[in-house]
Parts: C-alpha cells; structure tokens; sequence
C-alpha cells in the first residue's frame, strides 16, 4: 500500500482485540509480532543502530534506504540496518513492538500518535538531540514534536504533507469546470461531473482503509464549527450527539450521492485509478496520492485546492498538513548510535535526500533545499505556509483507540447508510467515556 495516511493504525482486522491494545489496554499475545523487531546480535552491535520502518512501499523504501545510506557515510563507521514492515502491520503491532524488543529508531507520527507512547512511558525523551538540531526547524513543528505533558521533545520530523481536494487540470479544462469556492459550488461541480458520466467523489475506504474517511469529515468539521470545535471534539472536549456534529453530518449527506461506486470494497490506491485515467472528477486526500501517477505528463496535470468554505466565520483557515518522522525506542541497544542517527535525520541533508525521491512530500526543515520542487510541491508549501491552523489528521489529533474502534466503523456504516447518522453520532458519544475522561 502506498504511505496512507497520516497516522494510520492496523487495517488488516480493525475489530480484532488488537484495538484494545492500541487504545492503552494490557498487552496480548500477536501473531508475527517477533517481525516487528530486529533484536538479535545486530541490535547490540556498537557500531549499528536498527531502525524499525513502516515505509514499506516502492518510493518510500527506496527514500529511506538512500537516507540510511548517506549517514553510513558521514557517520565515522555507524551503520544503520534498516527493519522494514508493511505499513499497516507495523501499525498494527505497534504497542506490542514497543513493549517487546523494538528497534532503536523507528518511524512514526507527530502530535497525539507521539504523546500517547510518550505519556506510557515507551519512548526515551531526545532533548539532547534537539539541542543540535533545534535551529532547522520553525515553532510550529518544534511544538508538534514535544509532549506538553512533561515538556520533553520525542519527535524528530521529516516531512509533512497537506490535504485538499486533487484533480487533474486539464480533465477541469477539457470539461470547464471552476475551482468551487463554496461548498454549494462543490456540490453543484458534482452534479455537473456525474451528469458528464465521471464518478464526482473519487473514494475508497474498503480492505480496513475506512481512516480515509476521516479527511473528509476532519475538513467538513472544520468548515462548519471552526478549528477550535475541532480540535475539543478531538480530544473528548465536546460531545458528538451536539447540533453542530449533526450539521457536518448533513452536509456529509450531500456528497454521498456523488460519491464513486463500489467505494465501500475499494482500497485508496485502486480508487485513485479513476483520478489518474480521469473516469473520476475529484478526490479528498493527501498528497501521497501522487504516488499513483506514475506517468510524468500525468502526474505534472495533477493538482489540488482547497476544501472549500461552509461558514464564512472559518473561511478555509484550517489545513490537514499531517507530519511524520522518527522516535527513540525506551530502552535502545545503541543509545548512542541512536541519537547520532536522529541528529543526522533531523539534517537538512537528510530531507533532500529523502525528497529527492519521494516527492510527495514537503520538507519540514527550514535549510533544505526546495529550489528543485515541481509545481505541484510548491504549491503544496503556500497552501500550508497560509494556514491560520494546522490539524494533524483524525487519529493522530484524538486518542486512536477511539478513532479506530468507535468512530471509523461509525463512519463506515454512516457512508452506507446515512440515514443512521443521528443514532451513529449517539453511539460514538456513548462510547466516548471509554477513552476520554469526563
């Protein structure tokens, strides 16, 4: 699976037990969680570090691999051995990976997917590193890579990546379609693309991909009720059964109709087909998206705006720019190899060797060199840089366990049949005390 989301967590049995452990509960045994960490000879090698990754698709691996191998040679005889895993497997495990055997260095997310391992006390604090490295990077990502809880920074940051609404230009030529400003001019661009034979909302979030869900109502939430509302409903604040939940929900409502068939057994990647031979008008996700065009001239067509304004207070202030990166295991095998490793990752150098492969990113460090982005990119650094807000995603801005065992599958059941939104928003709050306290 091309890099999904912004935090994902497990896909392969979402209502499996293992929610229970991602939502804080004990640890249970995992089948093939001896995968997920290298342990072994390797791991006490003085002159290696392990570093755990979930990029385990084409470009990804190929970016970190080039990145590890830069930092051999600049690193005065350390060695990074990498320890590769499906992306969604190592979500997965990953609470067991952590209080097991985990690598030294490992790929994760920023905000709430850090802080929730920093607070459980499975991540060693790395202000020493940021000490050195602090001086790349602006406020914003310093603060999304410290835990407020105990003031510790955990989080070392490569890039990040927003979403909007992609579409192809010259499919918006060919036809004459307008940007929509509105949410009433979206909803009238999608009866003008299906009475055209397109599939309007491009969609998938079958195969467990129902966290592709959460972009959408992350924006509708935001256009509606404010950044703010957002965020306190993220983090248990607000109640889910509130007026201004069932407004987001309505206008939920009026996207369905338009929404592309089959998009309940589609995995994001097969339903970005219809984007990328140009049978579907418009799709709601990140900008890893490009990973599916795999054609130069197609991908240089791709393009994306922002989701469109519901209520003028708000306006389209607020962007989902999720940002990822890398933590320190609690109980390294080479902590100091480790920490030469992340001050190398939180390097200029390092993005753009990163960069310069997967493209689909944006260099989060203020010294690396964006003089080679394509149009696309630098279109993508205006739209974040203009943001009054930042979100990071929904399960990386709420507790996952939530977001995952309650709300996705309540998303998912509400996509297909909406008329049960008023009992599903009940449910979600009902089940909200289990995670949040009051």
């Amino acid at each position: 699976m091309a890099r999904p989301r912004p935090g994902q967590l497990p896909t392969l049995d979402r209502r499996s037990v293992l929610k229970v452990l991602l939502a804080g509960a004990g640890l249970a045994a995992v089948p093939g969680l001896a995968a997920c960490g290298s342990g072994g000879s390797a791991a006490s090698d003085p002159n290696t570090v392990t570093f755990g990754s979930n990029g385990s698709d084409a470009k990804p691996k190929q970016a970190y691999q080039a990145v590890l191998d830069a930092f051999a040679k600049q690193s005065g005889g350390l060695t990074a051995k990498p320890n590769v895993q499906d992306h969604n497997a190592f979500q997965q495990n990953i609470n067991s990976y952590l209080q097991g055997t985990p690598d030294d260095v490992f790929t994760w997310f920023a905000g709430y997917r850090m802080q929730f391992f920093a607070n459980k006390k499975l991540l060693t604090p790395i202000d020493d590193v940021w000490d050195k490295i602090g001086g790349n990077f602006p406020q914003a990502v310093k603060d999304l890579s410290k835990n407020p809880a105990d003031g510790h920074y955990y989080f070392v940051p490569i890039y990040n990546y927003p979403w909007g609404v992609f579409y192809r230009k010259s499919l918006f030529q060919e036809k004459g379609y307008e940007v929509p400003k509105t949410f009433d001019d979206l909803i009238n661009l999608a009866k003008k693309m299906q009475g055209d034979g397109l599939s309007p909302f491009v969609q998938g979030f079958g195969g467990g991909e129902s966290w592709m869900l959460l972009g959408t109502f992350d924006y509708l939430n935001m256009r509606t009720n404010g950044y703010q509302f957002h965020m306190d409903l993220m983090h248990g604040k607000e109640s889910w059964a509130d007026a201004k939940v069932k407004s987001v929900m309505d206008s939920w409502k009026r996207m369905l109709p338009y929404y592309q068939a089959g998009a309940s057994s589609k995995k994001w990647e097969d339903a970005s087909a219809a984007l990328v031979n140009k049978t579907g008008g418009m799709m709601v996700i990140g900008m890893f998206v490009g990973q599916s065009f795999t054609d130069k001239s197609a991908y240089d067509d791709l393009d994306f705006f922002a989701f469109p304004e519901i209520n003028s207070q708000y306006g389209i202030d607020a962007v989902e720019a999720p940002m990822d990166g890398f933590l320190l295991s609690k109980n390294p095998k080479n902590p100091d190899g480790a920490k030469k490793l992340l001050e190398y990752l939180g390097s200029a150098a390092a993005e753009d060797t990163y960069l310069s492969i997967d493209s689909s990113n944006l260099a989060v460090n203020e010294k690396a060199d964006t003089s080679k982005y394509g149009t696309l990119q630098q279109k993508a650094v205006k739209f974040v840089a203009d943001a009054k807000q930042l979100s990071q995603f929904g399960d990386r801005d709420s507790d996952p366990g939530f977001i995952q065992n309650v709300v996705e599958p309540a998303f998912a059941q509400f996509v297909q049949s909406p008329n049960t939104s008023d009992s599903l928003l009940t449910q979600i709050q009902s089940q909200k005390s289990q995670y949040f306290q009051s």
